[in-house]
């Protein structure tokens, strides 16, 4: 078994830290890891339009804890919840690309 000192590349490092796509584990550290982008993404966004979390989720109809609590990865989103957030409260447009 590779370790992890011998990965040449990202890919290869995860493969041997959470296995190959499709395993269990691995497929749950993809999970955390969307869910920890998606929350950057919102901070960033919510940083950018100069709003506190509190204002954040006056405005989304949320709560402030809510918000925290996807900021850090902690909870997942429905879909509507995330084009509300970003289209309603912080004024962006959300679209997705499909790979």
């Amino acid at each position: 078994m590779k370790q992890i000192s011998e990965a040449r590349t990202f890919d290869e490092l995860l493969d041997i830290k959470y296995g190959k796509f499709g395993t269990e584990k691995r497929d749950e550290f993809e999970v955390k890891a969307k869910a920890f982008i998606v929350g950057e993404m919102i901070k960033e966004a919510r940083k950018d339009a100069h709003l506190t979390q509190e204002q954040l989720a006056t405005k989304t109809g949320t709560k402030k804890s809510y918000i925290s609590r996807l900021e850090n990865g902690k909870i997942d989103i429905q879909i509507s919840t995330l084009f509300k957030i970003f289209e309603e409260g912080l004024g962006k447009r959300l679209g997705f690309t499909m790979l």
